[in-house]
């Protein structure tokens, strides 16, 4: 995407160890990568994460840092994705969970997608903003405040900081395009 690039900027992708869907952290780290974003990876616990293709396991990735050492200081912005295990045991490690609202309170902008959601309900950052998720998170949202929609992509900058989410893998592109979009313009404001 000419005009968007990205580097030196931090990015951080929060996981839990394990139940990650492999494409929904594989294609927003590529697309980010390629405009030269430097990435980490962020789990409660160093070593490995598990990802998952649906129910099966995938492949393993290395975990850069520990929640615990995150700090909302060293990244520019913040990638949570999905799976219905990972944000799931995220949203339950509290380190993750105060990195998560750190990022926002700093205005730091987010693009999550799928189940990840889970874990902005838990950090009580959906009140008042709009946005979309898997299908089964709709309760949850609105039950936190939040407004949902099934929509592919949704931006919301109605908060502390530019929230971008999207449904399921089939919206990457469109969640991928528009990541890269609001990174580029958070990043030359």
């Amino acid at each position: 995407m000419p005009g968007m690039r990205l580097e030196g900027m931090k990015i951080a992708f929060v996981v839990a160890n394990e139940g990650i869907e492999r494409v929904e952290l594989e294609k927003p780290w590529e697309a980010l990568a390629e405009q030269g974003a430097e990435l980490e990876l962020v789990a409660p616990k160093k070593g490995k994460a598990q990802t998952m293709d649906h129910l099966d396991k995938a492949k393993e990735v290395a975990v850069d840092r520990a929640t615990t050492e995150a700090s909302s200081d060293r990244y520019d912005a913040l990638v949570l994705p999905g799976g219905v295990d990972n944000p799931d045991q995220l949203r339950m490690d509290d380190a993750a969970v105060a990195f998560v609202r750190a990022m926002f309170e700093a205005g730091k902008p987010a693009a999550v997608i799928c189940h990840g959601p889970w874990t902005l309900v838990e950090a009580d950052l959906v009140k008042d903003r709009t946005l979309t998720s898997w299908p089964s998170l709709a309760t949850d949202i609105e039950n936190a405040g939040g407004h949902w929609v099934d929509e592919q992509v949704v931006t919301c900058e109605s908060g502390p900081n530019v929230l971008v989410t999207s449904r399921k893998p089939d919206d990457l592109g469109a969640f991928c395009k528009t990541a890269i979009e609001v990174f580029s313009r958070v990043r030359a404001a």
